[in-house]
């Protein structure tokens, strides 16, 4: 029992002293490996490059039209042809209204329109008869002219007659509601027997599907740098190219074209409402999507890059392990632009004159010694290539 009790006490204390020994060496496969020169990590120099410019942007889908389906005659809906959410054409058959009080107008229309057209008929005769007298004196040139005011009256009656009939022809007609656009309806539309008024009613809500729109915001400073750039004002070409990515991150396979630039920003939102157009025959947009829209234009000389992977975030701040004096580590807050390929544009904070670490950052503290071994672009496999 003595010598049991004596190999336990003996195991621990080597235990304890094995744990010490490997603090004190840094053991882990976390902490950075420091040999005699310093911590191993490879490293690039800043570079320039000419890269293309890309905006990108929150959008969202919109349909190209919205047309509220409201009926020019007021009655009861009788008769629903479609439900909500067909897909329906323009000119189709949607709604009836009851007809049955213009059928009944459009004949009495009619028949005025007989009354006043015998009516004129009747003075063209004696406009005739008139004519006759009058070349044998025997009425007065008064009399005949009298008779020819007549006859005016009653053509200028029998046209306002068929203006009449044409009108309740088209409201006989207005009593069946058909789709202004081709598109697809809302699940809004309203029951039979509802009471519809003419011009106040919204029957439903028709979208056009193919093409549609994608609208996005580009704040003032946005808009204020683009202009800037280009003598002053957003170049007529930018935006002819525009992709879209989806809330699934996948990317549509159509290419938009910015067709509507807002004539002023937004009072409540302080951005340039822009909208893009795209083809979609498989209707795979539809109005509410969200994606993420990006413009390609213009190029920017000789841009300031870093590697992605150099790139730290910190509380919301971003650092960069730059090689400092007698290879120490120095930590340094950038700020950073577009992404491009694997590399990050720098808008201040670095210069073409430092070096950036690019592997071996993890528990990499602020004034280690490095043993910095210098990396190639194609030795990390960075590429210009959009991601």
């Amino acid at each position: 029992m003595f010598w049991k009790n004596k190999k336990k006490k003996l195991g621990a204390m080597l235990a304890a002293v094995m744990m010490v020994a490997c603090a004190i060496a840094g053991c882990g496969s976390d902490a950075p490996q420091q040999g005699a020169q310093g911590i191993a990590v490879k490293a690039m120099q800043v570079t320039t490059h000419d890269v293309p410019l890309r905006y990108t942007y929150a959008g969202q889908v919109a349909a190209r039209d919205e047309v509220k389906v409201q009926s020019r005659v007021g009655g009861i809906l009788v008769e629903k042809m479609v439900s909500g959410g067909d897909t329906v054409r323009k000119g189709q058959p949607l709604f009836r209204i009851d007809s049955r009080q213009y059928e009944a107008a459009l004949y009495n229309a009619k028949a005025n329109l007989a009354d006043a057209e015998a009516r004129l008929a009747n003075a063209k005769r004696d406009t005739q008869r008139y004519a006759e007298l009058v070349e044998q004196n025997a009425i007065s040139k008064q009399q005949y002219d009298t008779q020819k005011s007549i006859e005016s009256q009653y053509e200028a009656s029998v046209a306002a007659m068929r203006a009449l009939v044409e009108r309740a022809q088209d409201d006989l007609e207005d009593t069946v509601v058909v789709s202004p656009v081709n598109g697809r309806m809302d699940l809004s539309d309203v029951a039979v027997g509802t009471l519809v008024t003419a011009g106040g009613t919204t029957l439903a809500t028709v979208s056009t599907v193919d093409p549609v729109y994608v609208q996005f915001n580009m704040s003032e400073n946005e808009y204020l740098a683009l202009a800037q750039a280009n003598q002053g004002a957003i170049p007529s070409k930018w935006g002819s190219e525009v992709t879209l990515v989806l809330s699934n991150g996948k990317e549509y396979a159509g290419i938009g074209k910015v067709q509507q630039i807002d004539r002023a920003l937004g009072q409540s939102t302080g951005s340039l409402l822009i909208k893009a157009q795209f083809n979609n025959p498989q209707h795979t947009l539809i109005p509410g999507m969200f994606g993420r829209v990006t413009i390609s234009g213009g190029m920017r000389d000789d841009a300031l890059l870093i590697p992605q992977r150099a790139v730290q975030q910190v509380l919301e701040k971003t650092f960069v392990t730059v090689v400092g004096e007698e290879n120490k580590a120095v930590s340094r807050e950038v700020t950073l632009g577009d992404k491009v390929g694997s590399y990050w544009i720098v808008e201040s904070g670095l210069t073409t004159e430092d070096v950036v670490v690019v592997e071996g950052l993890t528990k990499l503290q602020e004034g280690a010694q490095l043993n910095v071994t210098m990396a190639t672009a194609e030795q990390l496999k960075l590429t210009f290539d959009a991601q």
